[in-house]
This record gives structure tokens, C-alpha cells and sequence, in this order.
């Protein structure tokens, strides 16, 4: 096995590229794993499963999902030198089906990750004006006051849902194309081929700004957030885990695809690039401990914002209503103060019922002010940096890291697309590598146009729900299976003996024969539980709701179910029906003979 594995290596060594470096790759791979994930998403998953409480069992499936499948992908990529498209052909010729769903994956989180970027710089080249154009809200056609839209939300919920997305009240009204939005998304699109336009030899430099960029700004607004107001209540409340959340499996499930997101993709293809003596092991522990720790330091940044944000609110809130019980009651000012405040109202209700039933007292809870949903990068976030002194400065680096962080895990699902199509042969091998990266970005990019629909947003967290959701647990799993059982994992401890001079030790056997399989298959299960009988709804922004700002809940039309099918479905279904494919060319070519 070791001199046909040699020959294979021989062969490939001319036309494979490889890595000027360790660092180049390691920095990669790191930028590829830590991307808008750990800003974007991470924090959002904290906050919706009880702060602290999210991040033990995302610890834990790191360490016993995480680590494990990066140290496999690593390995057989390494030790195959193919992308994810030559891996599972070379381990059997029936798993063509993993490769075909890693390309759909890669494929469709590409085409609404770039859409994000194309947000960011729509903000970014918003963000060279004094003031900021969503720290206030805009005068009216009759210039006698404010937008009513505006005024009954907020500047920073206006310029998202009004000026960037133009958001229609259902998905079913797409809202026509946004020109500005088209341009970011075209802008966009351009950049990344710039950056990958001759595979690792172009994106292999960029990284070395795109991933260590955002540690900069993420350590700049931690100190800068450390020193405003009410930091610490975001902080407390991050690390404060309400373990009652553990019970829940939508809990674990998030937990389990949050880890899958950051580990799939591209690094079969980058690991291929590396020499065959490479430490793989190392490189799997170092990069998952990157990837744990940056998502923890990621969302501490994020919620000392948060918890300025929500002090502010909560602040402005107490005082309203106490100013509305000194006019009540005739008292003067300074009677009533935030600390004695609640004892006031609890007297008052004991002695003037009737008064204190007729004044309109909001309920303001710290906690609930600290509750933020997916637009957590472009609403609350826009709002603390108006807060700030010198805004403009603050906005354009959040916006820099922002796209650094897009643009690195950009680069892998592109790798991940370009070394599927390349091992597949779709294209001739005259055709210049420069030429074959342009026609996908054109593709992609003509494909994302629904992304630049007014009904954009809304489709993006269609395919962000369910793109990479279970046909990520069915190819992780297939992925495990398929190595320890298939090509064999006294084979596979070869190799890896052969690749860094030592045998795996119990952890790794243990993981991968068992724990790792059996925990992403009870994921599997409880994930499809859980959805099948839930209602599928979705968010809708609409002015001329009763209780708009707030974002009316919706059911999705019937007719989703067919585009969720093709999300999940078909890259879940393409395993099996290519193995079946596979088996009944080779009876067909058997009876021919």
C-alpha cells in the first residue's frame, strides 16, 4: 500500500501545487475555520441557548466531533494528495456520493456567505461619513420630520431593514434587484477572484492579512468595550450558563452544526497540498483550539457591546419611567433614583393602586435588552459604534475585520469548489487555472443574485438554516464511517504512522470508531425529530404591523418545502444514489463483458 501511496505522491508532485510554507497553510486553514462564524453566528447561538450554557456541550462535541474529523480530513487528504473529490474515489468507488454532497455544501454556503460580504461593504463604504448615515434618522418628502418607518423603530433598524436590504413584508414578494446591494455583491464576487485566482499560489499571500487582522481589531474593541458602560452585564451574562438549556437538544444540535461549520469544506484540499510527512495530528489539535478559543474571545467582545448597549436601553427605559411617575405624583426631581426605584413602585402600589394603573410603566429588564437576534453584526453592533467617539474610525475597522473574516473562509469553500471541479476533470487541462476560477465566480455570483432580491435576507437565512445543516451531519458521519469501516482503520493508523512516525493513540481509535460516529448520528436523529414537527416560520419586517418594530413571525409557503428538499435533500440523497449509480455501471459493464 505504502509504494502504490508513493507512486501517487510521485505522480501528483508536477502538477499539484504546495504551500510556500507552514505558516501560509496553517494560517489558512486557521482563517478558513475562524471566520464570520465565530462573530456572526456564535454569539447569536450563546445568546439563544442561555449564554454560558451553549458553550459547554460546543466545547465538549469540539474535542469529541470537532478535533477528531479535522484530524481525519487532515490525514487522508494529506496522505491521498487529492481534494475531497479524489479522497473518497481513491478510498471506493461507491463513495463518489460524499464528494458530490461536500462540492453542493461548499457550493451553497459560497453563494450567501459572499452575500454577506457584500453587506459588509455596503457599510464599510457607508462608514466614511460624519455622522454615520444610521445614527439618526432621515427627514421626510415634506422635510417637516422624521420617516414615520424610522421613527417607530430606529435609525440603525431603518438603514438595515429600509436603506441596505429594502426588505418587503413577506418572502414571497421578492422586492426587485437593490442596485447598491448588486454592486457590493458584484464588488465582491471580483475580489474573491482577484484573491483566488490562481488557487493557493494567490490566497496563500492574502492570508497573512485576512487572518490575523481581525485579532487586532477584535483586541481593539475589547479594550475600547471594556471602558463603557454596563461592559461587564454583557460579560456576566455571556458566562452565566442557565443549564437548564442542556436538556434541550436543540441546544446540542446547534452546538454540533456550529462545530461542522467551521470544519468543513476546503481542508481536505488544503491538507492535500502539503508534504506527505507533514504533522497532521499537531496541525488538527492547534487549529481546533484556535478555532474554540477564537469563537470565546469573539463573542466576549461582542457582548461587552451588547451589554453596553442593553445597559444604555435599560437606563433609558428606568428613566422614562421614572420621570412619569414624578409627574404622576407631583415629586420632585431626584426623589426617585435608579437604585431605590423598584421599592418606590412597590410602595406606591400598595398606597395609590389606581394612580400606578394608570401610568403607561414599561417593564425594563436588563436581560431581555440583552436578547439580539441574527442581525447582530449590522444592527446592534452599528449602534454601540454611534455611541463612540470618533465613529467613523470605530465603524471602518469593525467593517475591515468583518470582510477579513469573509473573505479567509471564503477562500476554502472556493478551494473546496475549484479542487472538486479540477479532480472531476469538468474541465480540459489546457484550460488556464485563472480561466477555470472565473467561470465559477461568474456562476456563483449570477446564482447569488437572489441574495440581492429585497426579499434577500430572508432566503439568505433559508439557506443558512438548512444548506449546511443536515447534509453537514449526513457527510461527517458518512466521512467517519467511510474511513474507519471502508478503507479501514488499520489501514488508516498506517498511514498515519507512515505520515508522522507514531501509531494514534486511544483517543483518536476510540473517536473515530465509536464516539464521534454514534454522537453525530444521535445529532442526526434528534436534529430530524425536532424539525419534522416543527412549523416551519420565519421572520418578516413589516411597517404596517400593530406591533412593528417587533418582527412578525410567519409560516413559510408550502411551496419551501421543495427548495429546503434541494438545500438538504439532494446533497443528503447524492451518497446513496451514487453509490447505487456506481454499483449498476459496474453490472452493466460486467454484462457487456
Amino acid at each position: 500500500l505504502n509504494s502504490q501511496l508513493d507512486k501517487l505522491e510521485e505522480d501528483e508532485a508536477g502538477d499539484r501545487p504546495k504551500w510556500d510554507n507552514k505558516a501560509q497553510y496553517m494560517l489558512s486553514c486557521v482563517g478558513f475555520c475562524v471566520g464570520l462564524g465565530n462573530v456572526w453566528r456564535f454569539p447569536y447561538l450563546c445568546q439563544s441557548h442561555g449564554g454560558g450554557a451553549f458553550m459547554i456541550p460546543f466545547l465538549i462535541l469540539l474535542v469529541l466531533e470537532g478535533i477528531p474529523l479535522l484530524h481525519l480530513e487532515f490525514a487522508i487528504g494529506q496522505r491521498l494528495r487529492a481534494g475531497s473529490m479524489g479522497v473518497w474515489s481513491e478510498i471506493h468507488p461507491y463513495l463518489a456520493g460524499i464528494r458530490i454532497a461536500s462540492m453542493c455544501i461548499s457550493l451553497t454556503v459560497s453563494l450567501y456567505y459572499n452575500t454577506i460580504i457584500a453587506w459588509i461593504m455596503w457599510y464599510f463604504f457607508n462608514s466614511f461619513q460624519d455622522p454615520l448615515p444610521w445614527s439618526q434618522c432621515p427627514m421626510d418628502a415634506s422635510l417637516t420630520g422624521f420617516v414615520s418607518e424610522c421613527e417607530r423603530s430606529s435609525p440603525v433598524d431603518y438603514f438595515w431593514y429600509r436603506k441596505t436590504l429594502n426588505t418587503p413584508p413577506t418572502i414571497e414578494e421578492d422586492g426587485g434587484l437593490q442596485w447598491w446591494i448588486l454592486l457590493c455583491h458584484i464588488c465582491a464576487w471580483s475580489v474573491l477572484y482577484i484573491c483566488t485566482i490562481r488557487g493557493i499560489e494567490t490566497t496563500g499571500k492574502a492570508v497573512y492579512v485576512t487572518s490575523t487582522l481581525p485579532y487586532v481589531v477584535l483586541t481593539i474593541f475589547l479594550i475600547r468595550g471594556l471602558t463603557l458602560k454596563g461592559s461587564l452585564n454583557g460579560i456576566k451574562f455571556l458566562f452565566t450558563p442557565d443549564l437548564t438549556e442542556l436538556a434541550k437538544p436543540t441546544t446540542w444540535l446547534d452546538a454540533g452544526a456550529q462545530v461542522f461549520y467551521s470544519f468543513f469544506g476546503g481542508l481536505i484540499s488544503f491538507s492535500s497540498y502539503n508534504s506527505v510527512h507533514n504533522n497532521c495530528e499537531q496541525d488538527a489539535v492547534i487549529i481546533s483550539i484556535i478555532n474554540g478559543l477564537t469563537a470565546v474571545y469573539a463573542a466576549t467582545v461582542i457582548y461587552t457591546i451588547i451589554g453596553f448597549r442593553a445597559t444604555e436601553r435599560f437606563d433609558n427605559c428606568l428613566s422614562g419611567n421614572i420621570l412619569a411617575l414624578l409627574n404622576a405624583f407631583d415629586m420632585a426631581e431626584g426623589s426617585i433614583t435608579d437604585n431605590h426605584y423598584n421599592q418606590v413602585v412597590q410602595r406606591l402600589n400598595e398606597t395609590h393602586p389606581e394612580v400606578i394603573q394608570g401610568i403607561d410603566l414599561k417593564t425594563c429588564d436588563l436581560t431581555t435588552f440583552l436578547i439580539e437576534g441574527t442581525g447582530l453584526a449590522f444592527i446592534v453592533f452599528t449602534e454601540a459604534i454611534t455611541k463612540m467617539p470618533l465613529s467613523p474610525l470605530w465603524s471602518v475597522l469593525f467593517f475591515i475585520m468583518l470582510f477579513c473574516l469573509g473573505l479567509s473562509s471564503m477562500f476554502g469553500s472556493i478551494e473546496g469548489i475549484l479542487v472538486s471541479v479540477q479532480d472531476l476533470k469538468v474541465f480540459p487541462k489546457t484550460l488556464p487555472k485563472e480561466a477555470i476560477t472565473g467561470v465559477i465566480c461568474a456562476l456563483c455570483c449570477l446564482v447569488g443574485l437572489i441574495f440581492v432580491l429585497g426579499s434577500g435576507n430572508y432566503w439568505l437565512s433559508l439557506f443558512d438554516t438548512y444548506g449546511a445543516s443536515i447534509a453537514l451531519l449526513v457527510v461527517a458521519f458518512c466521512e467517519m464511517i467511510s474511513v474507519v469501516y471502508i478503507y479501514g482503520i488499520d489501514r488508516f493508523n498506517n498511514d498515519i504512522k507512515f505520515m508522522i512516525g507514531h501509531r494514534p493513540n486511544f483517543f483518536w481509535k476510540a473517536s473515530w470508531r465509536v464516539i464521534s460516529p454514534l454522537i453525530v448520528f444521535l445529532i442526526l436523529v434528534f436534529y430530524l425529530v425536532t424539525k419534522v414537527s416543527e412549523k416551519l416560520l420565519y421572520k418578516a419586517w413589516d411597517p404596517e404591523l400593530e406591533k412593528f418594530p417587533t418582527l412578525e413571525v410567519k409560516l413559510y409557503p408550502h411551496w419551501i418545502y421543495v427548495i429546503i428538499f434541494i438545500l438538504a435533500g439532494i446533497p443528503s440523497l447524492a451518497i446513496p444514489f451514487a453509490a447505487i449509480w456506481k454499483c449498476l455501471q459496474k453490472k452493466r459493464r460486467k454484462n457487456q463483458i
